[in-house]
């Protein structure tokens, strides 16, 4: 019994030190460049150790370097300086989480709850509070070393002109948060990664990684072998590439079974994969992302959502700011413009060099953003004449951009769904040829004119 007890205890040694040694999974990164991205804390802990480790190079160099006479300071005048300097980072650091808190009230009240993600990434915001712990470590740590001999000129020095850049970054800080709070500010924003996002997939097709499904060689063949999800969450993203490679090497097609922006419930299949030797399951999982919520990173569907949710939260009764929806739509349309004139389609696949498909992606295709796009607004804004003629222009916009005739044939559906929407809405005859026609600022901007 002894002899086996030793040898299970050496299997899970052995286990363990496997694990210990495998290399950290796609997935994993994933997940931890998003949280870093997200995070507000490491930054202001970096500013920290930063500002330690200058306040002692500071010391060092006040040993070695003789500084001019209206630059040296008493040790009561060095004290006083600095412990002004500590108590202003704190009170600004206050600050600044207060205006933290007013945007996340403002997003989740008036915006959108999904703008958040992109909020917390913002990189000045970061560079506020490093600079400000920053500077408050600098400061107290030059503060120790103030004695009645020796009084570091040049660290408190430099710490005034820390303050000086602390102030011209807090005054940025507001400066944009002032300007950006505005709904348009955040649609144009949103809109641009959107854009930015959905231009990046599409440099994928055109590259060959991943191409519209054409079959052109046959899977192999085999049993088919689910794969299912071991904890859930929304697809988040996915290495094609690496996936693909992966199967090439067992010989077999990979099918991923939901698109990104998905959620994945736990236990239900994520792959579906065709061929006799499958890959181990770990390593079909690690090269999928799935998290808590959607991100934009590999959806721009998600930035479209965004968009769609600013606008009908305007378009509520309680809020009843149909301009804000329109605004929203002139950058929703911005959009579909980008969408429209690209090679989409729903569903890619990867080949290996001899042409035999490895891996099989959904993705969205003209439809499916448009429909994302105009459906909630056209059912929630279908009783506002501004929406009724911003949406009938936004269509107009899009006919006349020579998109191809698939597309087009999708446009006129989602017109004839307007029109049905402004029959019911609109009974009388008079009001009902004002909702029916296009303007651009939905009432005002020349009814009637075609771009």
């Amino acid at each position: 019994m002894a002899g086996k007890g030793s040898t299970v205890e050496a299997r899970t040694a052995r286990r363990k030190t496997r694990r210990a040694r495998a290399p950290l999974s796609w997935a994993t990164a994933f997940a931890l460049r998003q949280y870093v991205m997200a995070c507000l804390w490491i930054a202001p802990l970096l500013g920290i150790v930063l500002g330690s480790l200058l306040a002692e190079a500071a010391v060092a160099l006040d040993g070695v370097v003789r500084v001019p006479e209206e630059w040296r300071y008493s040790p009561s005048t060095a004290s006083s300086v600095l412990s002004s300097i500590v108590g202003a980072m704190v009170a600004l650091l206050g600050f600044v989480v207060t205006i933290g808190i007013l945007v996340v009230q403002q997003a989740t009240g008036t915006l959108s709850p999904r703008y958040m993600r992109l909020w917390y990434r913002d990189r000045l915001q970061k560079a506020v509070l490093a600079t400000f712990t920053g500077t408050f470590a600098f400061a107290f740590s030059l503060l120790r070393s103030i004695e009645t001999d020796f009084v570091p000129d040049v660290g408190v020095t430099l710490a005034g002109a820390a303050v000086a850049v602390s102030l011209v970054l807090l005054l940025m800080y507001l400066n944009r948060f002032i300007h950006n709070l505005r709904p348009v500010a955040i649609a144009a924003l949103v809109s641009r990664a959107g854009r930015r996002v959905l231009r990046q997939g599409v440099l994928l097709a055109e590259s060959g990684v991943l191409r519209g499904a054409d079959g052109t060689r046959a899977p192999p063949g085999g049993p088919v072998t689910p794969v299912p999800s071991a904890a859930g969450g929304a697809l988040q993203g996915f290495q094609p590439e690496r996936l693909a490679a992966l199967a090439e090497r067992h010989d077999c097609l990979v099918v991923l079974t939901h698109p990104v922006g998905d959620f994945v419930p736990p236990g239900a299949a994520l792959f579906v994969v065709h061929g006799s030797t499958p890959p181990p399951p770990r390593e079909l999982t690690g090269l999928v992302a799935l998290g808590v919520e959607r991100t934009i990173e590999q959806d721009p569907a998600f930035g479209l959502r965004i968009l769609v949710d600013i606008a009908i939260r305007a378009l509520s009764p309680a809020v009843n700011d149909p301009t804000t929806a329109v605004q929203v739509l002139n950058h929703i349309e911005a959009f579909l413009h980008t969408a429209g004139r690209l090679r989409l389609s729903g569903r890619y696949t990867l080949h290996d060099a001899r042409g035999v498909p490895r891996l099989e992606v959904p993705g969205r295709s003209w439809e499916d953003f448009l429909q994302v796009a105009v459906t909630e607004i056209r059912e929630y804004g279908s009783g506002s004449l501004q929406i009724c003629r911003r949406l009938r222009a936004l269509f107009d916009g899009l006919l006349d951009a020579g998109l191809p005739e698939p597309h087009r044939e999708a446009v006129r559906t989602e017109l004839r769904l307007l029109d049905e929407a402004v029959e019911r809405q609109f009974p009388d005859p008079v009001r009902r040829t004002a909702a029916l026609t296009p303007d651009r600022q939905g009432i005002g901007g020349g009814a009637g004119r075609r771009t």
